[in-house]
């Protein structure tokens, strides 16, 4: 890596905890500064088998507390930054869009501010040696056909959800700070992640969870919404590669190649359930699906191509769906005591009663 001292905002979350596990073992003589607000989806246990506790320091804090990051970037001499930090629910930006605000645009436009006080201003001369990484989504570019092409780098933005709006209000002052003070930023937008340590609210851990207590696996609509899935340690991969050698300014599209209906992932879940657990007495586990009520404005279908980053960086998806599943599968049956510190927290309990309790099955 040429980055030895590294900011890693939301390093607490789903994909950041497995950032920086990766980072971990592939480069030893990384230090990371990990800044987490330790909201809901935020946890430190998600930190607690790093490969060497040692190389990483946590930080509590707000990324919209911009003195805080600025003291941060003096303090560690940070090279580098990476932006997890952000509420990224679409349900919950439907219930209550103002946390999206603040987080998803507010939160940037601070970050950015620090960097660009400390890098721009009080180290001029180093700003080659810099580099803000944005992580963002491919939410951002809408909702395709089913016989669209799949989204690009230059697909024109229109987001169609309140938390889709944030992160693109957020990309694009990203790209105006790049423009407008030569700010070292590059932006990558990537498609669903699942894996070890995703918070329960989303579609695959809520499925597996559900699934092994017996209780309703709720699919929206008629389940035929469309997305691609990508394994978060090949987006951890990915991420590292942007870091080595992406070119300061560009956007690079991370997806897994995977496309899939919710009802072809909950299904696929279920068998493999089926076939870990034969014993279960909620065998065959599809018999617990249940259709309810769409979300509104519920995009249809998001596919992404990867061409731009596999042939300039080298990098291509490497987990198959597949064995993706099977290891996640495995991993929430084989770590309990996580599942149960989130599942007797009262925020998701109240948010399991306010977006499904209501909804009812689909007639």
């Amino acid at each position: 890596m040429r980055f030895k001292r590294i900011l890693v905002a939301g390093g607490a979350g789903f994909i950041g905890s497995n950032f920086v596990r990766f980072l971990q073992r592939y480069d030893p003589g990384v230090h990371i500064v990990i800044l987490d607000a330790l909201t809901y989806a935020g946890n430190l246990a998600n930190l607690a088998d790093l490969p060497d506790p040692r190389r990483h320091t946590f930080v509590r804090g707000d990324i919209c507390n911009q003195d805080l990051v600025t003291r941060l970037l003096r303090d560690y001499g940070i090279q580098a930054v990476i932006n997890f930090a952000a509420e990224t629910h679409v349900d919950r930006s439907i219930h209550q869009a103002a946390p999206f605000i603040r987080t998803n645009v507010n939160g940037v436009f601070s970050l950015l501010e620090a960097m660009r006080q400390v890098w721009l201003h009080e180290g001029s001369d180093q700003t080659e040696r810099r580099l803000f990484l944005h992580v963002s989504t491919d939410e951002v570019y809408g909702t395709l056909g089913p016989e669209d092409p799949p989204f690009e780098e230059t697909t024109p933005y229109a987001p169609r959800s309140p938390y889709a709006a944030s992160k693109a209000a957020a990309d694009h002052l990203v790209r105006a700070y790049v423009h407008t003070y030569r700010f070292p930023a590059i932006i990558t937008n990537c498609s669903n992640n699942y894996g070890p340590y995703q918070y329960p609210e989303k579609l695959i851990p809520l499925t597996i969870l559900n699934a092994l207590g017996g209780q309703p696996l709720p699919i929206y609509g008629d389940g035929n919404q469309i997305r691609d899935w990508l394994y978060v340690e090949d987006h951890a991969a990915a991420l590292v590669r942007v870091l080595e050698a992406g070119k300061v300014g560009e956007t690079y599209n991370i997806g897994g190649r995977n496309e899939r209906t919710n009802l072809e992932v909950v299904g696929r879940i279920c068998r493999i359930l089926d076939e870990l657990r034969p014993t279960s007495p909620h065998h065959p586990h599809a018999s617990l699906i249940r259709f309810v009520a769409d979300r509104p404005g519920h995009d249809r279908r998001y596919a992404m191509n990867v061409t731009k980053i596999q042939r300039e960086l080298g990098w291509a998806p490497s987990v198959s769906f597949e064995e993706g599943l099977r290891r996640t599968v495995r991993w929430y049956m084989d770590n309990e005591s996580w599942v149960e510190e989130i599942r007797r927290a009262p925020d998701y309990q109240a948010w399991l009663e306010v977006n499904y309790a209501s909804r009812g099955e689909r007639q």
